[in-house]
């Protein structure tokens, strides 16, 4: 019991920020919100650049930072939004501003398909099947006014 105590770090805060892919610089919104709770921001920039690199720049990524009370982190990268994915299939700026009454565009369920594999590496989806991350995926088209269709024409 007194092993699990030692490898036991107190927490001193959860930070999550929509940082775009490979462009982790310490200004803000990232210098403000490391610096609070003394990180390390270089630090944190490098090994978030690095671990982005295979993403087009510009990409939206999501990272969540649990920051320890020793001024040490560790953070967790996960892939971009469904809705920015949606957004780039659909070749739109937003969704409808009247779901369900005005179709804002059209994807075809090859498109969600794709997108659910690359969902599938995300930590919290990791063991959910991929029929039911198409399913979550197709609620989240329907909810933007995007229709999802069996094949474009």
């Amino acid at each position: 019991m007194s092993a699990l105590k030692e490898l036991r770090r107190p927490v001193a805060a959860t930070i999550r920020l929509t940082v775009p892919a490979g462009g982790a610089r310490p200004a803000p919104p990232v210098g403000p919100a490391l610096g609070q709770y003394r990180l390390n921001l270089m630090a944190f920039c490098k090994d978030f650049n690095a671990r982005t690199q295979k993403y087009k720049p510009d990409t939206p990524m999501a990272v969540t930072i649990t920051a320890f009370k020793d001024n040490t982190f560790e953070f967790t990268v996960k892939t971009p939004s469904v809705t920015w994915y949606l957004k780039k299939a659909a070749g739109i700026e937003s969704g409808s501003g009247r779901p369900g009454h005005v179709t804002a565009s059209t994807v075809s369920l090859r498109h969600v398909y794709e997108i659910a594999k690359v969902k599938q590496g995300d930590p919290y989806l990791v063991n959910m099947n991929l029929e039911s991350i198409c399913k979550n995926i197709i609620g989240t088209a329907n909810s933007m006014g995007i229709q999802v269709v069996k094949d474009l024409d």
